[in-house]
């Protein structure tokens, strides 16, 4: 068949979207690295599918440059760092900082729960809410505001993530 143009829009079945990111984040990525070859840039992508897995490129890792970026706060300003004269850039890299702390953040809990879920001998979720003992209930009530507050802070992370994609296409869009 060959190649053909796709209009610039989201993908409504799940399966083809899924399709599309993993293709399109192939080539984010192969482009990546030819900036990396090509000018000796250090580089970090970080993108969530949309079953919400992230994927990561960096070289010369993904942690490397976001610890520089990270403190480039304390490293003394050079001719031409002035984020004005960078398009106003300084608010999305903030908010890219943001991201890679809470997915440092999510990357602890997942090693948590995976440590939970490795001991499921102690679980309460086994039996039903009514055989439950007062001290299980607690336990329960515990876990569940846990995990209320687990969600409330994925939102967070998928509404910032959200926003760095807004922004970006709102940026690859002026620049045409």
């Amino acid at each position: 068949m060959g190649r053909k143009n796709i209009g610039m829009k989201l993908v409504k079945d799940k399966a083809s979207r899924q399709v599309t990111f993993s293709k399109r984040r192939n080539g984010v990525f192969k482009k990546a690295n030819e900036l990396v070859t090509l000018c000796a840039a250090e580089v970090a992508i970080i993108a969530f599918s949309p079953g919400e897995k992230p994927f990561l490129f960096g070289h010369p890792s993904v942690e490397d440059v976001s610890e520089r970026f990270l403190n480039a706060d304390s490293m003394p300003k050079q001719h031409g760092d002035d984020p004005k004269q960078e398009g106003g850039m300084q608010e999305p890299n903030q908010e890219l900082t943001e991201v890679l702390k809470q997915l440092e953040v999510e990357k602890k809990r997942g090693k948590e729960l995976d440590k939970a879920l490795a001991d499921q001998s102690t679980c309460v979720f086994k039996k039903p809410i009514t055989q439950l003992n007062k001290d299980e209930l607690m336990n329960l009530k515990t876990a569940l505001e846990k995990l209320h507050e687990d969600v409330k802070s994925h939102v967070s992370e998928i509404e910032a993530s959200a926003s760095l994609l807004l922004l970006n296409k709102a940026t690859e869009n002026s620049d045409d």
